[in-house]
């Protein structure tokens, strides 16, 4: 039986060795995780799914803002490739939305496919007055409310946002 549960420290060389085997190594690379960088997950929001001790998903939500409005950044979800196709990136997503707007989170911003994240209610148009800090496809960069309204006036360039990891310096905010 798949168990959905709180990332923990031990489970971080699996989980970075899933992203390769499921992103490739260059994932890294992409504008997503000049987010991420020298930051820490939101609270409570850095989910690890585990079959028989082993770890076969994974999502962490992150904090971000745009002119002062706060939302998280998704990313990356991965599921081991075996089990695609299961329902467990499914899960992994509806767990980690309902984690979200039960700790009182607005909205959750995302670099995806569009076809894959609808279904969850993402949506490109929530995004249309937000950039991110490099390149992206517009039809890739989507978002959801939890909360009616939450990404009202919310414009320009995103920047990360939360905990900075102990004896990580974070890129530059961009301006």
């Amino acid at each position: 039986m798949i168990r959905i549960r709180d990332e923990i420290a031990a489970d971080v060389p699996a989980r970075e060795t899933l992203l390769d085997r499921c992103l490739g190594e260059r994932r890294t690379a992409k504008s997503s995780e000049r987010l991420r960088e020298g930051r820490l997950p939101a609270e409570g929001l850095a989910l690890t799914a585990e079959l028989d001790g082993e770890i076969v998903g994974t999502v962490r939500l992150w904090h971000v803002e745009a002119n002062g409005v706060p939302a998280l950044m998704l990313g990356p979800l991965a599921v081991k490739p075996e089990l695609q196709g299961e329902g467990l990136g499914k899960m992994l997503m509806r767990e980690a939305l309902w984690r979200a707007a039960c700790r009182g989170h607005g909205a959750v911003i995302l670099v995806g496919d569009a076809s894959y994240y609808a279904r969850f209610g993402f949506d490109p148009a929530l995004t249309r007055d937000l950039a991110m800090p490099g390149p992206v496809e517009r039809e890739r960069f989507l978002a959801i409310e939890l909360r009616d309204g939450a990404l009202d006036g919310a414009h320009g360039v995103l920047i990360a946002a939360g905990e900075t990891a102990e004896g990580v310096v974070p890129l530059r905010k961009a301006a």
